[in-house]
């Protein structure tokens, strides 16, 4: 779980300090939106080809470790 959790990058300066798939600037909950409305994980690559299966296995791990109020350090930019 952690090496995918590493996926995720929090930036204060890209979309508002709000996680994202590292090196963009897709947020984690627009693809657990995309999710919960439906998509599959093929779909939303064809949408997103710049993503991973990892990419969006990813988000839902972050979420689902936030929906046990364990909250994740991130390494924030500056802290790499």
């Amino acid at each position: 779980m952690k090496s995918l959790l590493e996926r995720i990058s929090i930036d204060p300066n890209i979309c508002f300090g709000k996680p994202c798939i590292r090196g963009t600037r897709i947020w984690v909950s627009l693809l657990l939106d995309l999710l919960a409305n439906g998509m599959n994980i093929e779909e939303i690559l064809a949408e997103y080809p710049q993503l991973t299966e990892e990419d969006v296995r990813a988000a839902i791990a972050y979420g689902a470790e936030m929906s046990r109020e364990r909250y994740i350090e991130i390494t924030t930019k500056g802290n790499e």
